[in-house]
């Protein structure tokens, strides 16, 4: 069992048990992200959050259900992106995550072995400390996030930040692997992009 599968399980136990300080650091590790990764689908902020404050009441409901055949974090968005599919449903709206998009696109991030061709900057290489232009790159960077196509949003919030395994993010979209790396490699283009942006300005 990995470092992060030991912890979830350490975490799940406390969580059957009803204790509040392990919802707490649950909570506090993920709630941000969810409401921004909702905020792709229902496209309104309080919407967003009134669909994640419904998934936290599900999470506690059903965690002595949850079996551990997906990690902790991916049961946790399913629940919400099947909450926030009906609710956009509820609002007259539909959103797809299968963006095929251009097949160049593919072409040209990768190579023939599905390896990246020029590797985009990994979120462990930003340094969120440092500020410009009065905030941190952190909140340029969720800024940046905000404006991103919904497919795009949600690859970079599940594999990008929630560090998902691949075949997670794809199975939670229901969207192709290589589909999956374009859409991330667009996303992360673009938040890269805004920060060269930023700091040729600053």
């Amino acid at each position: 069992m990995g470092k992060v599968e030991s912890e979830d399980a350490a975490l799940l136990a406390r969580l059957v048990d009803g204790d509040e300080a392990a919802f707490d650091q649950l909570f506090r590790r993920h709630n941000a992200a969810m409401i921004r990764f909702c905020m792709g689908i229902v496209q309104a902020r309080h919407l967003a959050e009134e669909v994640v404050q419904d998934t936290w009441v599900a999470v506690l409901g059903r965690i002595d259900l949850f079996e551990g055949r997906s990690s902790l974090t991916s049961w946790i968005y399913t629940i919400l992106i099947n909450k926030a599919r009906t609710r956009a449903r509820r609002e007259g709206r539909t959103v797809f995550f299968d963006d095929h998009g251009d097949g160049d696109a593919l072409a040209d991030a990768f190579d023939g072995r599905g390896h990246w061709r020029s590797m985009p900057e990994l979120w462990e290489n930003l340094t969120p400390e440092r500020h410009v232009e009065g905030r941190s790159v952190l909140q340029h960077v969720e800024a940046v996030i905000d404006t991103l196509p919904p497919a795009q949003r949600a690859v970079l919030i599940l594999r990008g930040q929630q560090e998902l395994d691949p075949v997670d993010v794809c199975a939670l979209l229901e969207i192709s692997e290589g589909n999956m790396r374009v859409l991330l490699h667009r996303a992360r283009v673009t938040v890269r992009n805004a920060l060269d942006r930023l700091n040729s300005s600053g």
